[in-house]
Parts: C-alpha cells; structure tokens; sequence
C-alpha cells in the first residue's frame, strides 16, 4: 500500500471512530497492551476521539483511577481540541454503573426532548465526592448545563454544585418525545438512586 493510501485509510479509521458512541465499546476486545499502542498513537497524531474510546475502554474495566486521570490530563493536554465532548473531564469512579443504568432505557417515539446528566460536587457528604442530577430539555446537555450554571431555569443543585455534562451515558436518549423523555427521567433517576448513586433532579 502507498503512503498517500495508507495515510486515507487511517483518516478514514480516524474519523469513523469519531463517530462511534462510546456506549458500543469499539475496543472491548482488544488487549491491554494493544490500547496503550493505540493510546500512545492518538496522543502523537492529537487525536482526541482515538485516545477517548481508549481511556473509555480502560473506565469500563475498572482501571485505577490514578491511571485514568493521568491519561485524561495527557490526553487533554495533547489532543484537546478533538477530545469529544462524552468524555467526562475528571475521574468518576461510577461511570461504568451509569452506562450499565442508563444503556436499559429505551424511547419508541422521536420529538424534540433530551436526557441529560450533570455530575455534580458532593465532596462535603459522606457518600461523595460526586452525585449526578438528572434532568429533560428541550436543549443538548451541554446548552442546559450552561444555561444551570448562568441561572436559567437552573436547579439549585447544579447552579451550586455543577462541575460538568455527564454527555455519553445518554446520548442514545436525545431526540424524544417530551413523554417518553419524561418517563425515562423519572425512571433513570430512580434507577440510578437504587444503584447507589446521591441523585437530584428527575421531576
């Protein structure tokens, strides 16, 4: 293969993994020592969706948290204009559980209405250092974070206590209509606080 071809194919691969929800773990089969390779490739090429799923895949086995907050920051640093926005910024050790929660709700009908999360700071509670609100809009998830923390409408908890948009466990449950999205916010809500999670919001 060229070189011209050989370098298509890995935009083509590049871009095709920017487009995958990280709900569908496209390296659940790859070994650990194959994601470090790839880890180590995407922090070189500054591509940040290639280290995302990478740091994603590592999250959802349980690696230690130092070892994903050390990843996190160099990917932050090298990659940071490409990082999607599903990634969460800091280390939350019940992510996993979040993704396992939220991936049983399901929407049959389709409208304007969107599930979002928030993740936010209960480092001053005995079961911290983080809780999640959960809540319906009728904006993306991160419009409405950034509507909470400007005072809009905002939720006491998420205007005090919001630290960012938890975008990847929901991103399935965007585009709904408003009483399927009310359904599922009641229903998230209630399941993610019989998981064990502090949670505000889903009313």
């Amino acid at each position: 293969m060229s070189g011209a071809r050989a370098s298509g194919t890995r935009r083509v691969r590049a871009a095709s993994l920017a487009e995958v929800s990280p709900a569908a773990r496209p390296l659940a089969t790859a070994s650990p020592a194959a994601i470090a390779a790839r880890f180590e490739a995407a922090l070189a090429a500054a591509d940040g969706a290639a280290g995302a799923h990478c740091i994603h895949e590592l999250w959802m086995r349980g690696e230690f948290g130092a070892r994903i907050e050390a990843a996190l920051e160099q990917l932050w640093c090298r990659a940071a204009a490409s990082v999607p926005e599903w990634l969460p910024m800091r280390y939350v050790e019940w992510l996993p559980a979040v993704y396992e929660v939220a991936g049983g709700f399901t929407a049959r009908r389709r409208g304007r209405s969107n599930v979002y999360l928030i993740l936010l700071d209960f480092a001053d509670r005995r079961r911290g250092p983080y809780g999640v609100y959960v809540g319906m809009s009728r904006y993306t998830p991160a419009q409405r974070f950034d509507q909470h923390k400007a005072g809009i409408r905002a939720a006491g908890s998420v205007l005090k206590r919001g630290l960012e948009a938890l975008t990847g466990p929901t991103l399935h449950l965007q585009r709904l209509a408003h009483a399927e999205a009310a359904r599922i916010e009641a229903g998230l809500a209630a399941a993610l606080a019989d998981a064990g999670l502090l949670v505000e919001g889903g009313h």
